[in-house]
């Protein structure tokens, strides 16, 4: 049994991380998604996950009818800070 994830072994600050409960790895797909009970058909959600919980969490989302697509997910640019750009 594995104990609580180590904050200190994040991914890089700001990073984007994946949505499966517990990870901390940064994403690389994200999963479009819809519930159709719930929204018109061309509005889109998104969860993101890494290469570990990509095929879990599509699985999870299909099984309800939800899952719409699934594409590589692009971090983000990181922001510099005013301080560091000086």
């Amino acid at each position: 049994m594995t104990g609580p994830p180590d904050p200190s072994a994040s991914s890089a600050p700001g990073a984007v991380l994946c949505s499966a409960r517990d990870c901390r790895e940064p994403a690389l797909w994200a999963l479009r998604w819809n519930n159709p009970k719930l929204h018109p058909p061309e509005r889109r959600k998104t969860w993101t996950a890494c290469d570990l919980h990509r095929q879990s969490l599509a699985d999870h989302l299909d099984r309800r009818s939800f899952l719409r697509e699934v594409e590589p997910f692009e971090q983000p640019a990181r922001l510099e800070r005013q301080d560091e750009a000086d």
